[in-house]
């Protein structure tokens, strides 16, 4: 149940931060947005029941930020030095996993937490939109103003890298709410 609850969503990209932040307004969380220079960011986050970690900093978010019991959706993806690992990195996220782990209700990992679902939710789109084309339903060139022309907006076209960026956009968007309400039926990762 997202309807009611306190909604952080740390970082503002138009791909992960600013979407995230629209669709759960939409389904009527009280949302906040932060970023990275956001003034006293913590207390923020700490009456949060939902945080959506996209703000490109590693370990940026700590446990004791966390409101028990809060449901995190950690998105970021930062490399850091790690002398141990063969590549000489290791992967994190933009939450202190470690301590996060402990206060969290849900929390999902990085690796492997939302870039799976990325992945998932990318190839089911790719399969809807295959079917539309072969159905006739989604005609040829719709996304770059060709003879289709249907579906392209002058929004869309006037967005940084196009069309398609908002197509990413919600892509990634549904992939996170995706994540967030499996989050909130009770599954841990």
């Amino acid at each position: 149940q997202i309807k009611g609850k306190r909604a952080v969503v740390v970082g503002r990209s138009n791909i992960v931060g600013m979407p995230a932040a629209m669709l759960l307004n939409k389904r009527d969380a009280t949302v906040t947005l932060c970023h990275s220079r956001t003034d006293n960011i913590e207390e923020a986050v700490r009456q949060a029941d939902i945080v959506i970690a996209a703000a490109g900093q590693p370990e940026l978010i700590k446990g004791d930020w966390l409101k028990p019991g809060a449901a995190l959706i950690d998105v970021g993806t930062n490399p850091v030095e790690d002398a141990s690992k063969k590549s000489g990195f290791r992967l994190v996220g933009d939450c202190d996993y470690v301590e996060c782990v402990k206060v969290a209700g849900a929390i999902t990992p990085v690796p492997g937490g939302v870039g799976p679902m990325t992945i998932a939710m990318l190839l089911r789109n790719t399969v809807d939109v295959g079917g539309r084309f072969i159905t006739g339903e989604l005609k040829r060139g719709c996304m770059d103003g060709g003879a289709g022309g249907a579906g392209r907006s002058d929004v869309a076209a006037k967005l940084p890298g196009g069309p398609w960026a908002l197509v990413f956009g919600a892509l990634a968007t549904g992939m996170v709410l995706t994540k967030l309400g499996n989050m909130l039926r009770g599954s841990r990762k």
